[in-house]
């Protein structure tokens, strides 16, 4: 919570700042254009990107503006941002690099089966990788934070009590990763943005979808679905996606050095912690939103299909492992340091 009231904090700070500006700094005031596939509803918009949005306005008097334009309102599809971003269509994306399947290959190596544990520790391990690992996979762009969710779960039409129900199901998934353990599970993968969820539910194209609750309510999955499986205990979701907060480079480069102070300041590093909170946070108020609906009902995977998903993991891993051997990455290095990393932050 202390995130999102820091955030707001410094939102009505700047409510009240900003009509105190003179002429001289309006005429100084840089625009940015902020575009993302998610809804104005959705959590991630609520608790993070609208806050940070209020709060580099109110530390930069006014002197940045950013618009926001949600729901792909200056066109393309989702999978388009990442290209969006970096030829300078617009100044700021925020997006999932499991969109555009293969292109962060080693980003990749968190949104394997159970890499991830929480949104906190995962997204702190991913900036200690990313200093180590990941300089030349986003060479072509200013990287604001690079983090995750909560965690995947089953939400189906019909119940999943057990793994095996979930065979000949067609499920949608975000990333390869899920797909892969999707398919070692008996499922038929069907990989798709978030946006497209809603009508190929309605379609019968798909039986159900992974996702987080906290992404739940924004395509109003409480009403498409019945059925919220998760695992038994504490043990960790199947797997996470990952999230890219981009800037384009020369948006950046073109700033004054206070400005880019300010932008500094709310990345990376200085945000991460945080940013793992709000995620970690917005689960809870996702899936009350899901209970809401009498006809919904919540199962969780018994142990022993818990030690089943290990047993599926492993060909996953083997064939990612498999793919950065072919593309001359080292991909047992990388999953070694990501696994560390993940259960340093973890304890």
């Amino acid at each position: 919570m202390a995130y999102k009231a820091k955030f707001f904090k410094a939102a009505a700070a700047a409510a009240l700042a900003l009509p105190l500006l003179s002429g001289p700094s309006v005429a100084q005031q840089v625009t940015l254009r902020l575009h993302t596939f998610l809804p104005p509803p959705a959590n991630p918009v609520k608790n993070f990107i609208a806050p940070w949005i209020k709060k580099i306005e109110a530390e930069s008097g006014g002197k940045l503006k950013i618009q926001l334009y949600p729901s792909m309102q200056l066109g393309g599809k989702p999978p388009q941002l990442m290209d969006q971003v970096k030829d300078g269509v617009v100044d700021i994306i925020w997006s999932l690099p499991g969109y555009t399947a293969g292109r962060f290959p080693r980003l990749e190596v968190f949104e394997l089966p159970l890499v991830h544990t929480n949104p906190v520790a995962t997204t702190l391990a991913i900036q200690e990788f990313q200093k180590k690992h990941l300089q030349e996979e986003f060479k072509d762009y200013h990287v604001l934070l690079l983090n995750c969710h909560a965690g995947s779960m089953f939400m189906t039409k019909k119940p999943v009590k057990r793994l095996q129900d979930v065979r000949g199901m067609k499920i949608r998934t975000a990333t390869r990763a899920g797909g892969w353990l999707l398919a070692e599970l008996g499922a038929i993968p069907i990989g798709a943005p978030l946006p497209a969820i809603p009508q190929m539910l309605s379609k019968g194209v798909i039986s159900g979808a992974m996702l987080p609750f906290e992404i739940a309510p924004a395509i109003k999955m409480q009403d498409l679905v019945s059925n919220f499986t998760t695992m038994e205990g504490n043990q960790p979701r199947m797997n996470t996606s990952t999230f890219a907060f981009l800037m384009n480079k020369a948006s950046y480069a073109k700033l004054p050095d206070d400005l880019k102070k300010v932008i500094d300041n709310n990345s990376g590093a200085n945000i991460a912690r945080a940013t793992g909170e709000t995620w970690a946070l917005i689960e809870e108020p996702g899936r009350k939103v899901m209970a809401s609906k009498k006809k919904n009902s919540f199962h969780t995977l018994p142990a022993a299909d818990v030690a089943t998903m290990h047993k599926a993991a492993k060909p996953v891993v083997d064939r990612w492992l498999k793919e950065m051997q072919g593309r001359g990455i080292d991909g047992a290095a990388l999953l070694a340091d990501a696994r560390a990393m993940v259960a340093k932050h973890s304890k």
